[in-house]
């Protein structure tokens, strides 16, 4: 199959689909790769790293016109629509719920699109997730103790504290793999941290991993409601996969909050989970202030560190790209886990939460194929 390699074209995002020794890769099992000049620069990837690992060097239109099969990272943008082809595949992250006006394009545009987020394995591990879950929810520490500086809105408070002055609160709303991680670089930093989550056996095991250290809660509007006066940070991990994030911190529990303090709302590319989170920032420009608490909604965050966001990313996609170009669409079809992840086939909404989402029909896929 001829595979594709775009540069992405959303504001701040440096990201590339594949590193040069995934295009080796899959130039060693036979396919034919065409990188778009540039693609990879943002990600410390040059051109000529591409070139030896067996590419070709093509503008954006020539790699749409000829590749099968598209990678990308983020998903297209307007100005690419008219790029997509009929009966081409789309293999990227999608966010389809919140975005009715991409998921149109795509159904007009005929193609095959797979999203990264909602290809799932056995057991409901979704495996192309994981790796920049993990980027984003230790970057949510990061950001967040940064914008509780006073120099950015927040009240100037330092995560750890000092010696006799207390760490900051930091309330994680979530304890998947954003939630696990933010968790982690928080109790690492010293912070008193409080976890919220609906699942009992996920709260058990951050009760066992942390040995008292995170005070674990089940997740209800009442316990939401009554730890969001303390905090400091709070942290929206909230993910249904398919489907847009529950909002589960309301505009009136945000007004509850200390002036100065700090809401990262990680699930923002699902729509967000937190009520005043009602729209998506940029690294260019990512806070706003709303009831005197600072909102972060940087629907793209693991962007920031593209090097290791790109490195971490190919690892787990590689396997996937490698058996897609392999295979026919009826092949894709049939394979459960590659089936998970089509979103969208040739004008069919074929997964059923993003059809739920959009409020549009829903096909199986076996019907369409």
């Amino acid at each position: 199959m001829i595979v594709g390699l775009l540069k992405e074209i959303k504001p701040q995002e440096r990201r590339v689909g594949l590193t040069p020794d995934g295009v080796r890769a899959l130039v060693r099992a036979g396919h034919t790769v065409l990188v778009e000049r540039q693609a990879g620069v943002g990600s410390g990837f040059l051109d000529s790293e591409y070139l030896d690992a067996g590419a070709q060097i093509l503008d954006r239109e020539a790699v749409c016109a000829q590749a099968g099969l598209l990678v990308k990272v983020k998903e297209p943008l307007p100005e690419e629509y008219p790029l997509l082809r009929p009966g081409q595949i789309l293999f990227t992250y999608l966010h389809l719920a919140p975005a009715p006006e991409l998921a149109a394009a795509l159904l007009r545009q005929d193609v095959i699109a797979i999203a990264y987020e909602t290809i799932e394995e056995a057991g409901g591990n979704l495996p192309l997730l994981t790796p920049m879950s993990q980027v984003a929810g230790r970057m949510s520490i990061q950001v967040g103790a940064q914008f509780l500086e006073w120099f950015y809105g927040g009240a100037g408070v330092l995560l750890s504290g000092v010696p006799g002055v207390a760490p900051a609160h930091v309330v994680v709303i979530g304890a998947g793999t954003v939630g696990q991680n933010a968790i982690a670089m928080a109790v690492g930093l010293g912070a008193r941290v409080t976890a919220l989550d609906t699942s009992l056996p996920r709260l058990t095991a951050l009760d066992e991993r942390y040995h008292g250290r995170v005070t674990t809660l089940a997740s209800t509007p009442e316990t939401v409601a009554r730890v969001l006066p303390t905090a400091d940070l709070v942290i929206g991990a909230v993910l249904v996969p398919g489907s847009r994030a529950p909002r589960v911190v309301t505009e009136k529990m945000v007004e509850t909050m200390r002036p100065g303090s700090v809401i990262v709302d990680v699930a923002i590319d699902q729509g967000g989970c937190v009520e005043t989170c009602d729209h998506p920032t940029t690294h260019a420009d990512p806070v706003y202030i709303r009831h005197q608490v600072v909102h972060y909604a940087v629907a793209n965050m693991p962007g920031a560190v593209p090097r290791t966001a790109t490195l971490a990313l190919t690892n787990v996609t590689l396997p996937f790209v490698l058996r897609i170009a392999s295979m026919s669409p009826r092949e894709l079809a049939r394979d459960p886990v590659l089936a998970s992840g089509i979103n969208v086939f040739r004008g069919n909404v074929t997964h059923r939460q993003v059809a739920q989402s959009l409020n549009l029909p829903y096909r199986p896929l076996a019907q369409v194929v």
